[in-house]
């Protein structure tokens, strides 16, 4: 979509506005979960998600990123852990999940809890931090934290493609996420969001428009291989990935 120069500078003027306000409100709730640290775990969680709800809200009422949710009958039951694998296409997925799905452990590369103030909020909200120095050893212990996490009474959050792709594109689904439900015996709830036409990865600028969250049925691990459990999630998203388009 061609867009005129005032469009483009309101659109950079916008970006510029939520990303000052969003990295001030990320060093105030990474001091405020330091302050936190003596109250009880699911209750320091519930305060700090507070702040993926509000940078959601950031990017609606700035720069115009809307959203809609389909397939919301299929989200699970309060008090039933599953396993969520998502697309990946922007920062935006990452907050708008952990609300959604609360309480939820996110699987992602340690390197991001070293990051000052942002990483100490981060690190509240109870990740599981994969060592990429140590792929082997570090997938083991993701299982093993995954599975209790689960047991805890907490969703687990996957990213299987591993890291941001652009909008139309596909990145390769790691199984990790399928061995976890095999171990476990949990059910997996797909998603596919084309945030990247609006949030794009390794972009400033936010554009305007609705971002579409379709959360798909529960798929069962029984009986499958994580090949063919992860297979059919890839399926599943991507399949869903083409209804998305603009």
């Amino acid at each position: 979509m061609y867009l005129k120069g005032t469009e483009r500078l309101l659109i950079k003027s916008r970006s510029l506005i939520f990303t000052v306000i969003y990295n001030l409100s990320a060093i105030f709730y990474g001091a405020l979960s330091v302050l936190l640290i003596p109250l009880p775990l699911r209750f320091r969680h519930k305060i700090i998600i507070s702040w993926t709800t509000f940078a959601v809200f950031l990017a609606r009422v700035i720069c115009g990123v809307r959203y809609r949710v389909i397939g919301a009958e299929n989200l699970p039951a309060r008090g039933k852990s599953v396993i969520v694998m998502s697309k990946h296409q922007s920062t935006w997925e990452t907050l708008f999940l952990q609300g959604l799905f609360w309480p939820a452990s996110t699987v992602l590369k340690r390197e991001l809890l070293h990051i000052p103030f942002f990483g100490w909020g981060l690190a509240a909200l109870r990740p599981i931090p994969i060592d990429r120095d140590n792929p082997r050893a570090a997938l083991k212990l993701v299982k093993q934290k995954s599975v209790h996490r689960l047991n805890s009474g907490y969703n687990v959050l996957l990213f299987p493609e591993g890291t941001r792709v652009a909008a139309g594109t596909k990145g390769k689904y790691a199984r990790s996420g399928a061995d976890i439900a095999i171990a476990s015996s949990t059910p997996i709830v797909p998603v596919a969001v084309n945030s990247g036409l609006f949030w794009p990865p390794k972009d400033f600028k936010k554009k305007p428009g609705c971002i579409t969250v379709a959360i798909g049925p529960a798929i069962s691990p029984e009986g499958k291989t994580s090949k063919a459990l992860i297979l059919e999630v890839e399926n599943w998203i991507e399949s869903t990935m083409d209804t998305l388009k603009p």
